[in-house]
């Protein structure tokens, strides 16, 4: 793949800026370092400039251009992503291509229940304009004021409330695409039911920026909920977590909005990082969980799952439990969960496993990884968390902050085979929420069967053909 020399580059910049005009570039060395470095810090590249279209004409154009000159484009978003997919190589020879001046909320439908966004939007401002005519988009994420709805999109991001929303490929409906080539796909259709042949749309969810360019989409929108009941439960072990996991299904039905699981050693890791979080329960526990249901209509939703979750400890399921008497008591709860992440950078480097596997095995699968884990590291301070309720575990192995760069690069070699390895056995993936970037580039390979990574070949062949998209990530 070639790039433009030194002798081209600055006509090159010359047509560029022609098309986005003077606040759509970014050529200055340390203006462009932060669109050159992921928000972990993890992975740095160097891009040749930073372009900025603020419409999607002028995507299509820049584009058109790059494709032309065969120069390689990173789509970026809010770079908020954790496994290096929005960041350049060090080669000074990618285009990287924000999308962070396509703002426009270009429709609210209240009674669609859709809203129309482009890709720039952050996704805390969605939530906004859904609130705004009393409507709800239930996409939930850390970065939520930061990351952009392209992002979300391009990553399929999960967040908190997939086990009764889903993932964002399922908050949208339709569409609209720069293709590699300049066309642009125009599918911003806010319908149910499409039944026109492929399904284009999930094409590009979950693709990564390397089929193309989502500049904007229609989302979901769905009923407010008016009451929220959140509890916070101790156990012996993940067996009876999964067992209440059912229980809470049946009493609760599709109210149950989020199941969220730690360890005892988790909660302790943020109990000591995190300012202004305690224990909600007395007392040790091996596994403890945070459940949280929600309705259109407060009609005793609270007590319901006070009666679930005590019928729970008087068949042993649970230890203890506490219900939240309070929006404050509910956020404390929350604090805790979300605390984990700092947490561990605050304590250490983490080996980092963001891995799905189906429900019923998790307990087994655990039981496996811990024993396996510990046969090569035997004393690995293993981090498990995550969303147990739609089986996305964060089944991590922190070491110490002053490892040096080729021990974290060792352990993650040697880890990352021995877990992933019992992940495939029990029928899992290996990314579940955070997707593939750089991280897991080549372990996706190694796992994909010869079919599944024949045709992604495929796709990508017949759409980039010049293969300008995001080079390096994902395949």
């Amino acid at each position: 793949m070639t790039s433009a020399t030194p002798a081209v580059r600055p006509r090159f910049e010359d047509k560029l800026r022609a098309i986005v005009g003077e606040a759509g570039l970014v050529t200055a060395g340390d203006e462009r370092e932060p669109y050159e470095i992921d928000w972990l810090r993890k992975w740095r590249g160097r891009g040749s400039v930073v372009v900025r279209p603020g419409t999607t004409e002028e995507v299509a154009q820049v584009m058109r251009l790059c494709n032309e000159a065969r120069i390689p484009v990173v789509p970026q978003g809010g770079n908020t992503g954790m496994s290096g997919g929005a960041t350049p190589d060090d080669s000074g020879a990618q285009v990287i291509l924000s999308t962070t001046r396509l703002r426009a909320v270009r429709e609210v439908d209240p009674l669609n229940n859709t809203i129309t966004v482009e890709a720039g939007v952050p996704l805390a401002r969605v939530q906004e304009e859904a609130d705004g005519v009393n409507r709800f988009f239930p996409l939930s994420l850390g970065s939520e004021g930061s990351c952009t709805i392209g992002g979300n999109l391009a990553t399929n991001a999960g967040g908190i409330a997939v086990l009764k929303y889903g993932n964002t490929r399922d908050l949208a409906l339709g569409l609209e695409v720069v293709l590699p080539d300049g066309r642009i796909w125009r599918g911003l259709r806010g319908l149910r039911k499409d039944n026109t042949g492929y399904d284009l749309r999930d094409l590009f969810i979950g693709s990564e920026g390397t089929l193309g360019i989502i500049t904007a989409a229609v989302l979901k929108l769905f009923p407010k909920p008016a009451a929220r009941a959140t509890a916070w439960v101790g156990c012996a072990g993940l067996e009876q977590l999964v067992r209440l996991l059912a229980r809470v299904r049946d009493t609760c039905g599709d109210r149950l909005v989020a199941f969220e699981m730690l360890t005892g050693p988790s909660l302790r890791l943020i109990l000591d990082q995190v300012a202004d979080v305690r224990n909600p329960l007395e007392g040790p526990h091996a596994y403890h969980a945070l459940i949280e249901v929600a309705d259109t209509r407060d009609e005793g939703l609270a007590a319901l799952l006070e009666r679930s979750l005590a019928q729970a400890v008087d068949d042993g399921l649970i230890d203890d439990a506490a219900i939240a008497s309070s929006l404050s008591h509910r956020l404390s709860f929350w604090k805790i969960r979300e605390g984990i992440s700092q947490a561990q950078v605050r304590a250490g480097k983490a080996v980092k496993h963001d891995i799905a596997l189906p429900v019923s095995v998790l307990p087994r699968f655990v039981e496996a990884a811990e024993t396996a884990v510990r046969g090569v590291m035997p004393h690995a301070h293993i981090v498990n968390f995550g969303h147990l309720g739609d089986g996305n575990l964060h089944f991590n192995v922190l070491l110490p902050k002053n490892a040096s760069a080729g021990k974290v690069a060792e352990a993650n070699a040697l880890l990352n085979r021995v877990v992933h390895d019992l992940v495939v056995e029990n029928g899992g993936s290996i990314s579940a929420e955070h997707g593939i970037g750089q991280l897991r580039r080549d372990e996706l390979r190694h796992y994909k069967s010869a079919v599944e990574f024949d045709l992604m070949m495929t796709l990508k062949q017949a759409i980039d053909r010049n293969q300008i998209m995001n080079p390096g990530k994902l395949i």
